[in-house]
This record gives C-alpha cells, sequence and structure tokens, in this order.
C-alpha cells in the first residue's frame, strides 16, 4: 500500500493541493523573468533575479522555518506560510504601481519565506505518512500536482499580460487574485483534517525502534548525520537544474522564435517531460527499480539529454527539453528519503536543512543568466547560442548528484 491506511487519503489530497499551490507560485517566476526584462528594461542576468528572489528566502529561513515546524507543528506551520505568501504576493500590487524592481524583489523575497515554511511542513509530511520504501511514489504524485501548476501559472499571466507588449499596470489584477486564493487556502488548512505525524523514532519516550534507529539514538547534533549534509548538497544542485528549464523556457523561446503567440505555451515541453517521469516513477518503483538506481538512471539521462540541449538545431531543442524534464522528475522523490532517512527525532530540523539546499534554484539559474551575457558578448550577439551553451552549467550539477547517488547517501557516522 502507498499509505499506512485508508484514513491518510484525505490528509495526502489536501497535501496534494498545497503542493499544486507550490508549483503555481513557481511557474508565475518563470513568466516574471521574461515579463520584467522587457517592462523595466533589464539585462538577463538582472532578470534571473526574479527566480533569485524567491529561492534565496531558503537559505535565510531554512533553519527558523524548521525550528517554527518543530516548535508549533506541522499543520499550523502551514497555516502560517499561506498567510505569509498571500502577504507576498500582495506586494506586487504597490511594486507595479511604482515601478519598482528593487520592491519586486522583495516581494518574492516574501513570497519565498512562505514557500520555504511550506516546502519545510509537507515533504517531512508526505514522506512519513507511509511506508517509508515507497515515499517515491507518493511524492511523485504530489509532483504531478505540483508541475501541472507550474504549467498553469504562466497561463494563467498570461490572460493578463502580453508578453509581446508588457505594461507593468496589467500585473496588479493577477495578483490581486493571487493574494485572494492564498488567504482562502490558509482558512482552508487551518480547519482541514491533518493529523499531526512523526518520523520513527521521532518521540524520544518510545519504545522497541528497529534497529537501524539505534543510529539517531546515539547522535547529539543534526551535523552528525553526513549523508543529510551531502544530501542537501545534492538536493542544491536539483533544484537548480530543475529550476533552470522551467525558469528559462520562455524567455529561451522569445529568444528563438521573436514576438509569437502563445510564447507561454512553451512551458508546456517542461511539465511533459516531469509528468511522464512522475508517472513512471508511480508505476514502476519500488516493483521494478528501486529508490536508489532510478536516481542513478536519471542522473545519467540528465547529462546526456544537457548534452543534446547544447547541441542540437536551435528550432528542435524544445523536444530535448521533454528529455531534460524527463530526467529531473524522480530526483527529488529519491533524494530526499535517502538523505532524511535514519534522522529519528532530528527530522523535523533535517527537513529544513534540506529546504535550505531549495537556494540552488536561486543559484544556478542566476550564473545561467551571466553565462548567456558573457557568451553572448564573446560571440558577437548570438543569444540562441548563448543559451544553449549555458545549460553547460548543469552537467556538474548532475555529476555530484550522481555521487550521491551511487555513493554519498551510505555514508554514516558511527
Amino acid at each position: 500500500m502507498i499509505f499506512k491506511n485508508k484514513k491518510h487519503l484525505l490528509p495526502l489530497a489536501i497535501i496534494g493541493v498545497m503542493f499544486f499551490v507550490i508549483g503555481f507560485g513557481v511557474g508565475i517566476s518563470g513568466f516574471l523573468i521574461p515579463a520584467l526584462k522587457d517592462a523595466l528594461e533589464l539585462t538577463n542576468a538582472q532578470s534571473y533575479l526574479v527566480i533569485a528572489g524567491v529561492y534565496s528566502a531558503f537559505v535565510v529561513f531554512g533553519m527558523p522555518a524548521g525550528f517554527l515546524v518543530k516548535k508549533i507543528g506541522y499543520k499550523k506551520s502551514m497555516t502560517i506560510a499561506f498567510l505569509v505568501m498571500a502577504f507576498g504576493m500582495y506586494l506586487f500590487v504597490p511594486s507595479s504601481k511604482i515601478s519598482s524592481f528593487p520592491l519586486f524583489l522583495v516581494a518574492l523575497f516574501v513570497g519565498g519565506i512562505g514557500n520555504t515554511i511550506l516546502q519545510a511542513s509537507v515533504n517531512p509530511y508526505v514522506t512519513i505518512l507511509g511506508d517509508k520504501d515507497k515515499a517515491i511514489v507518493r511524492i511523485s504524485f504530489m509532483g504531478i500536482m505540483n508541475k501541472i501548476a507550474w504549467w498553469l501559472g504562466p497561463l494563467f499571466l498570461s490572460l493578463f499580460i502580453d508578453l509581446n507588449n508588457v505594461k507593468i499596470n496589467d500585473i496588479i489584477f493577477p495578483f490581486y487574485i493571487v493574494t485572494v486564493v492564498l488567504i482562502i487556502m490558509s482558512v482552508f488548512v487551518y480547519f482541514a483534517p491533518l493529523p499531526e505525524v512523526k518520523a520513527e523514532g521521532e518521540g524520544e519516550e518510545e519504545d522497541g525502534f528497529e534497529k537501524e534507529l539505534d543510529y539517531s539514538l546515539k547522535k547529539t547534533s543534526i551535523l552528525q548525520f553526513p549523508h543529510l549534509i551531502l544530501g542537501a548538497i545534492a538536493i542544491f544542485f536539483y533544484v537548480g537544474v530543475e529550476a533552470l528549464p522551467m525558469v528559462s523556457i520562455i524567455d529561451f523561446a522569445k529568444i528563438t522564435f521573436g514576438d509569437i503567440n502563445n510564447l507561454a505555451g512553451y512551458s508546456k515541453y517542461v511539465t511533459i517531460g516531469l509528468v511522464l517521469g512522475y508517472i513512471f516513477g508511480v508505476i514502476a518503483v519500488p516493483k521494478y527499480i528501486s529508490q536508489k538506481r532510478v536516481l542513478i538512471l536519471f542522473t545519467i539521462i540528465g547529462i546526456i539529454s544537457t548534452i543534446l540541449l547544447m547541441y542540437m538545431p536551435s528550432d528542435k531543442v524544445f523536444y530535448t527539453l521533454i528529455l531534460v524534464s524527463f530526467a529531473n522528475s524522480l530526483m527529488w522523490p529519491a533524494i530526499w528519503p535517502l538523505a532524511i532517512a535514519d534522522l529519528g527525532k532530528f527530522t523535523k530540523i533535517g527537513s529544513s536543512i534540506l529546504v535550505m539546499g531549495i537556494v540552488g534554484g536561486a543559484i544556478i539559474p542566476l550564473i545561467f543568466g551571466y553565462l548567456v551575457d558573457f557568451i553572448s558578448g564573446a560571440s558577437n550577439g548570438d543569444i540562441t547560442h548563448s543559451y544553449q551553451m549555458s545549460y553547460f552549467i548543469m552537467i556538474p550539477s548532475y555529476a555530484y548528484i550522481l555521487f550521491f547517488a551511487i555513493k554519498g547517501y551510505k555514508i554514516r557516522i558511527k
């Protein structure tokens, strides 16, 4: 069974809605990169500060989020998360009225704080609520919800904002809508039937631990779990390589094809690959392939698909992004359970450290933006070529994830 018992079906369905909201927020950020670049006349590197504004909150508030979850529990933390996200989305209104890019970044950062608290709550919750060997299956279901929402985010904003003729005031009305929806979500979660859960060994007073849980009982600090720290680094690189295609594809399409209709529709190439990967995970893991082996396999696919992405003809390269996204799909569901294994009473704090790794979603795309500007200058302004070559940043990222999949997750301190 995917769940411990049927009473967990409703809580997991509610968590699925939360993953949908998380994905919607990231999708909105990806659409804002080309929108704000045109409206505020930003460079490529400056425009990728949009996604950095969201993800930088994870490294700043990752640990405080973990302490908050430990203090007040998962459900109350989720409620607070939606309120903070709502405030961040509301800040887009004054940002648009005065055309202030720094205030936009503040709004994105505040929204990122809410996202940090939500991620620190929902990810361990899903991991714990069921058999640990099938955690990847549950997280894959959540991933499908997340990525469908990510695809819908740009489509939603495209109803109000024309990327071929961006007007900064067009941003105001859709973010009023998003703010109201997030406040409603906060109220919904507060009254939702979400039971508090504990990881194995998390209750120090419990008896009869399985043998492997003795590992966490002997530890006095979260830093005594090297596989967790290595896992957080793997999360850093993974989120970077997952976020990069998602936040760059619309801008890349505009550079490649010019001012065409339905630029937001190009986001479907990333969504298709991710959803296909999640479906594979639901069907094949662990029945036909283990969580560890699927991480190795998909990392190798990621390296191969990145090379294709760099050297395919520009008009065909968007099909390659389906393969890149397919490779990225099961990395988070595989890394998270391997990194959080055997933490016992340190599970909540360990989860916050893993959440801090999400800052890779800020750093990797930002480096990508600088690479685009640098290569473009060196190649006499060939922007399309610059985009393709800059995707090289994903290869060393995949190489580290491959190390973690083969060896890093097994490293323990006796």
